[in-house]
């Protein structure tokens, strides 16, 4: 089995300093967050910026205050991966532009927000067409096996020019109280589901450590963080970032799996 590979999560679109104290909004938080995630064993970070207010936002110049605040701090230790979430805030058109004017290094997208219908194919196969040339890797966010479908269906009718098109499987995204169990990946790996060869995922709540280490242990990679979670395994609140990412790590290395390096990462996920 590859290395598993931790990204974190730190701060997502809706929180703030009200909901956790240690939720970075800034640059500088960002990077000092991203060091002490480092430390602790990621390899992705997965930022978000946000407005003077805290609200989330999608814009060029934010990002790269972000990106190089992180790069200044972790130099090329950390997969640097932006989010073009809507949030309800944004267009297709606006996500995409955002992700083109940044050209970072990594960016998620979500299905969902993207391609809401099949006005928006081409124009997602495009913009899938123009970060496969300027090499920025692709995450597609996908929150039941039906968004999985839909995705594998683009696959077969040539709209994804990546051979190996890494996912994220969001656990427990619509089920009460927002609240994960490992037996949320079941659909996502099926024996009919579609299949995809790097695959990640993420959960929210106490079980997250549970969660990820299920993935781990089935051949997915991680990603843990305040965007959905503020617990430990034993359900006391993370004073920051850093201990879901350690909760984590402890987690996978205690079933006797390795924890990727951004260097890993980047190869795995290459072209």
């Amino acid at each position: 089995m590859l290395p598993t590979a931790i990204a974190v999560a730190p701060n997502g679109g809706r929180k703030v300093k009200a909901d956790h104290p240690a939720v970075p909004l800034t640059p500088a938080e960002l990077a000092v967050v991203a060091a002490q995630c480092l430390d602790a064993g990621a390899a992705m970070i997965h930022a978000h910026v946000r407005n003077a207010d805290g609200s989330h936002l999608l814009d060029a110049d934010a990002y790269r205050d972000a990106i190089a605040a992180i790069r200044g701090a972790v130099g090329d230790k950390l997969v640097i991966q932006i989010t073009s979430e809507a949030l309800g805030k944004y267009t297709p058109a606006e996500q995409r532009a955002v992700v083109q004017a940044v050209k970072p290094e990594a960016a998620s997208l979500a299905l969902r927000e993207l391609v809401p219908d099949a006005g928006e194919e081409k124009a997602f196969s495009d913009l899938l067409g123009w970060m496969k040339r300027e090499s920025v890797v692709p995450q597609i966010i996908l929150y039941d096996v039906n968004d999985a479908i839909r995705l594998a269906e683009f696959q077969k009718r040539g709209l994804i020019p990546f051979a190996c098109l890494p996912v994220l499987y969001v656990l427990g995204r619509y089920t009460a109280g927002q609240t994960s169990s490992p037996s949320d990946l079941l659909p996502f790996l099926a024996p009919d589901a579609p299949e995809f060869a790097h695959w990640s995922l993420c959960a929210f709540g106490a079980r997250e450590t549970a969660c990820v280490t299920a993935g781990a242990l089935l051949g997915g990679h991680v990603r843990v963080g305040f965007e959905n979670n503020e617990l430990l395994p034993d359900g006391a609140r993370a004073k920051g970032n850093h201990d879901l990412v350690a909760a984590a790590r402890t987690a996978i290395a205690a079933v006797g799996l390795k924890v990727a390096t951004a260097g890993e990462l980047r190869a795995a996920t290459a072209g």
